[in-house]
């Protein structure tokens, strides 16, 4: 069982989860994932909660559907995840970043000795 945030949805958190999967290669494409009542149980969450998070990531073109066999990696899902969390990451985290460090005057030399 996984322990979930309470600032996020549980389905958003599961897509998260998933895509992180596949990034990692745990699945890679037109690999068949779990069921939504298998995920559900491995999860341990109500299987709408799953059904709504299979329906975010058809939508988004992460899977696909083979009918009568489950739930499938689309062929460029890795691709699609990291084009959209880069896009994320410049256009919200990294500007908060870069006000942070404005804020409590950190160097970028400071952050790149760390980063090293």
């Amino acid at each position: 069982m996984i322990e979930f945030k309470q600032d996020k949805a549980i389905y958003l958190q599961l897509v998260d989860r998933l895509c992180d999967e596949i990034i990692l290669g745990k699945y890679k494409a037109d690999d068949r994932i779990p069921s939504v009542r298998e995920f559900a149980v491995m999860i341990e969450v109500n299987t709408n909660t799953v059904v709504k998070t299979y329906d975010y990531l058809s939508a988004a073109g992460i899977i696909y559907t083979r009918r009568g066999l489950g739930y499938f990696v689309a062929p460029d899902a890795c691709d699609r995840i990291i084009a959209d969390r880069k896009k994320h990451f410049f256009e919200q985290q990294l500007p908060e970043l870069f006000r942070q460090m404005k804020l409590l005057d950190i160097d970028i030399r400071e952050v790149d000795a760390l980063w090293k």
